[in-house]
């Protein structure tokens, strides 16, 4: 595929100050994706937003508040230390002020630690991943040993346990008995969905080599309070809101079929649902990963979706808490279907980069990375109603960051050895949209779209003195995406 690269021009003493990045651009009319017409100019602007010698880690999606003043960032300078992490924050995109919204006082390198902060799709609110507060050398942050932490910014930055949890027989229903992370709040802010690992099982594992802690996926109900019965401390604790789980896991899956060992990197489907094939709406879906095993014994990632029953009462009154060797069950009414079947592709199954889902606002698309015979990965989407899978991007690279869907799902942001690509669903036409930046900049990741019009924010890690410190960048791509996608269609 022909990308349509520009001269740039940069500062590359800006570490620290603001960084303008003015880039001239070719534009391209196609009637096919290798054709070139018409050519315009256009331009762009990065702007770095924190400067501070610290981490600045951006969330993998709604990073953005719901006016898109604000951004919402973790104190890691490290993607994988989230257990060393103590502060949440937010910066204001237009003054750069920057303000701890949520601050631990008792950080050790073992925990509790914070980290991967989303914001509420309509009230100044957050939730992020959130160790157990008794955390130590002996018993530190894990996997099975944290919770969701809600704050709420117009109420003092009031903070609680979005998630309940109860490891003491017989267990809560609604509380959970591990750990969550990745959380994504629903278009309407009622559901927040989470990957979960649970501790008693893992704990039972270590005795019972039939049982396993297996990686699912599920969702608070949010409002819906519960508590916990048993002794309230460190371990057990209220919640604000209500969890099940979503997905079913088994520890052997059999070759061949839809059983899944894992369920991971999910989304909600549309804004308010998809229709299914017979012209019907399902309201509520998520979808997600699920590792399968092939005829042949080999492991492969599919796409699944997972259907959710509209009444919240058949969600919570028909659940239980799980045993020492099983987990919570899953409500009646949830239906888990299969959505691609490519264990016999050349490359099969979905495919690095990392990747949580994404999917169209009207529902009608998942979209995720897959690699094709080439060897080369694009972006690909499949209805949640099955079916073939659509070949979105057809360039002629490998991302090497997740993607983000614009709000209203025109556009594909992602990046490749440092530089950020936009790709037109519609079209599949792909345009480079920011070179890589001259050193010091680099790690590009995180990349999120504004919930309005067309802006991106991401991470770069920017080096001074011959250290590295993850900053927020912002790019406004409203003019752009006009002129070179709207203008000259």
């Amino acid at each position: 595929m022909r990308l349509f690269r520009k001269r740039h021009i940069s500062n590359p003493s800006a570490f620290g100050r603001i960084l303008l990045i003015p880039l001239l651009f070719t534009l391209v009319k196609c009637n096919d994706k290798n054709e070139t017409m018409n050519q315009t100019p256009s331009e762009t602007q990065e702007i770095q937003v924190t400067k501070d010698l610290s981490g600045h880690m951006l969330n993998q999606r709604q990073a953005f508040s719901p006016d898109d003043r604000l951004l919402a960032f973790d104190g890691r300078n490290d993607d994988s230390k989230i257990g060393e992490n103590a502060s949440i924050g937010v910066v204001n995109i237009a003054t750069r002020e920057i303000q701890t919204i949520y601050q631990l006082y008792n950080q050790t390198v073992f925990g509790p630690g914070t980290g991967a902060v989303s914001f509420h799709p309509s009230r100044n609110e957050v939730v992020f991943i959130h160790g157990l507060k008794n955390a130590s050398e002996e018993v530190p942050y894990g996997f099975t040993r944290r919770f969701a932490m809600q704050v709420d910014l117009e109420n003092d930055n009031q903070s609680d346990p979005m998630e309940a949890r109860d490891v003491q027989f017989p267990f809560t229903n609604g509380a959970l008995r591990g750990g969550s992370h990745a959380y994504s709040y629903s278009t309407d802010g009622q559901f927040v969905s989470f990957t979960y690992n649970d501790e008693i099982l893992e704990h039972t594992s270590k005795e019972n080599p039939t049982v396993s802690d297996l990686r699912t996926v599920g969702a608070f109900l949010v409002g819906e309070k519960v508590e916990v019965d048993a002794e309230q401390n460190d371990e057990n604790f209220d919640g604000t809101s209500f969890a099940i789980l979503l997905a079913e896991v088994t520890n052997n899956p059999a070759p061949g079929s839809d059983q899944i060992s894992k369920a991971y990197e999910e989304c909600w489907v549309g804004n308010e649902g998809y229709f299914k094939s017979d012209g019907t709406r399902q309201k509520r879906a998520l979808a997600f990963l699920g590792d399968v095993v092939s005829s042949s014994g080999e492991k492969v990632t599919e796409v699944f979706i997972t259907d959710i029953p509209d009444d919240n009462s058949i969600l919570i009154n028909s659940v239980n808490a799980g045993s020492l060797t099983k987990l919570p069950s899953l409500p009646k009414g949830v239906t888990q279907r299969r959505l691609t079947f490519t264990t016999e592709n050349k490359n099969p199954g979905v495919q690095r980069p990392r990747q949580w889902l994404r999917s169209s606002p009207d529902g009608n698309a998942i979209y995720f990375y897959q690699k094709e015979d080439s060897g080369i990965i694009q972006i690909h989407a499949v209805s949640p109603v099955g079916g073939s899978i659509k070949a979105i991007t057809a360039n002629d690279f490998s991302p090497d960051t997740s993607f983000a869907l614009s709000a209203d799902g025109k556009y594909l942001a992602y990046g490749a050895n440092e530089a950020i690509y936009v790709t037109s669903v519609e079209t599949g036409k792909t345009i480079l949209v920011l070179p890589a930046p001259e050193k010091p900049f680099t790690h590009l990741s995180n990349i999120n779209w504004s919930n309005k019009g067309h802006t991106i924010a991401y991470n770069r890690k920017g080096t001074l003195n011959g250290e590295g410190f993850y900053q927020i960048f912002v790019l406004d791509l409203n003019t752009f995406l006009y002129n070179n996608y709207v203008t000259f269609n």
